[in-house]
């Protein structure tokens, strides 16, 4: 987004991460349009707060990327009542709070996109992977009903169902088992990754980032309620 000119509002709980990111950002793109929040999604206050800045800094909201998230996986009888509030709150919470914001400032603009990041697995759930699919599957079934009644506002509103990529979150779990075999470089983690994956390897995070822009773009301007795979082939579904 900030590599195509947009001016960008990044969210989490934590200002210092936010202002490294925001730097990185601007090094990279050459962007100095980028602005760090610091909000809890699940909390409503904290997110009308968040847009508010958002709209008093630049005069209006025209994209909104429902990204964040948290990764939790379990058997159903091993899944604890404060991690299905966590995942919920953050995932589907999260993007309703964000949305429910959001949409006023994109009616008043003559419309707008809504881009929910969610995963293959919320249309084919595995063993072993609640909360999340559960709250994954929400969020397209929210992505769905929520195109229908926007529909007319020309807001558009679609999700990516986005498999393995290279993530802070994966180089923790290298990094956990790095520490158990120093042998296992990063790139030999993700190459096992990728193994797993039809195409052979893991993706990045910008193919994610390019199926998100081409959404939020005029070239999308009569895709609405879809749900696009971003998995390398992984998903047994469309």
């Amino acid at each position: 987004m900030a590599e195509e000119g947009a001016k960008v509002a990044i969210v989490s709980r934590t200002q210092a991460d936010l202002d490294a990111a925001a730097a990185d950002i601007k090094s990279e793109t050459g962007n100095n349009d980028i602005l760090g929040i610091a909000a809890d999604v699940t909390d409503e206050a904290q997110v009308q707060s968040m847009v508010d800045t958002v709209v008093g800094t630049w005069g209006g909201l025209d994209i909104l990327v429902n990204n964040a998230g948290t990764s939790a996986a379990g058997k159903f009888e091993d899944v604890e009542n404060e991690t299905w509030d966590t995942d919920l709150g953050i995932k589907v919470y999260g993007a309703i709070h964000c949305s429910r914001a959001a949409l006023p400032h994109m009616k008043q603009r003559g419309g707008g996109r809504i881009i929910n990041t969610t995963t293959p697995g919320g249309k084919a759930s595995a063993g072993g992977s609640l909360p999340t699919s559960l709250s994954r599957a929400a969020g397209i079934s929210l992505t769905k009903a929520m195109s229908k009644d926007y529909a007319a506002d020309n807001i558009l509103i679609n999700t990516i169902c986005v498999g393995i990529l290279k993530s802070r979150q994966h180089r923790r779990r290298w990094e956990a088992a790095n520490a158990q075999d120093s042998s296992l470089t990063l790139d030999k983690f993700y190459n096992n990754m990728g193994g797993r994956v039809p195409v052979g390897r893991i993706g990045e995070a910008r193919e994610a980032g390019d199926v998100i822009c081409f959404l939020a773009s005029e070239r999308a301007s009569y895709i609405t309620g879809a749900s696009i795979n971003v998995d390398g082939g992984s998903s047994p579904v469309v």
